[in-house]
């Protein structure tokens, strides 16, 4: 199963991770993956706005991870920087804690990552406008997946 939208413009992009926001819960984990500007900070900070969360959310790319407090926690992952590491960062407390998980880059992590998660994918289809792909793997991910589509 997997889920395409396409978006028109920023704020349509924020509407949809807004609502996306209002179905999530500890310890749900979201992958983002795309092309280079199409959205994915922007996807991260509508979904934190949504989760309440009232600080500046930025990319974490230097310091791989951001946490933020809502609604519920939120721990915010750029990965790109651990794509030749080894190295454990605590995995496991981070995917199965009690905060909800977004990752960008998540494929450079693919093997320390739960089976079940929500994909999501966020493509230039034209300057402002965005095609976006939710790939659900897991029986929670498809239900949310549903309630998106009404």
């Amino acid at each position: 199963m997997r889920i395409e939208m396409n978006v028109s413009s920023l704020q349509e992009t924020e509407q949809l991770a807004e609502k996306l926001s209002n179905l999530l819960a500890p310890p749900d984990v979201l992958t983002l993956e795309g092309d280079l500007g199409a959205g994915k900070t922007t996807f991260t900070k509508a979904l934190a706005k949504g989760l309440g969360i009232t600080r500046t959310v930025n990319s974490p790319t230097f310091t791989i991870i951001k946490q933020y407090e809502g609604k519920y926690p939120l721990n915010h992952l750029d990965v790109y920087r651990l794509a030749e590491s080894d190295e454990d960062l605590g995995w496991d407390e981070l995917f199965y804690g009690d905060a909800i998980s977004i990752v960008e880059w998540a494929h450079l992590i693919e093997e320390d990552l739960p089976k079940e998660r929500l994909g999501i994918q966020l493509f230039h289809t034209g300057e402002t406008s965005r095609k976006i792909i939710f790939t659900p793997l897991g029986e929670r991910y498809m239900k949310i997946c549903e309630a998106m589509t009404k």
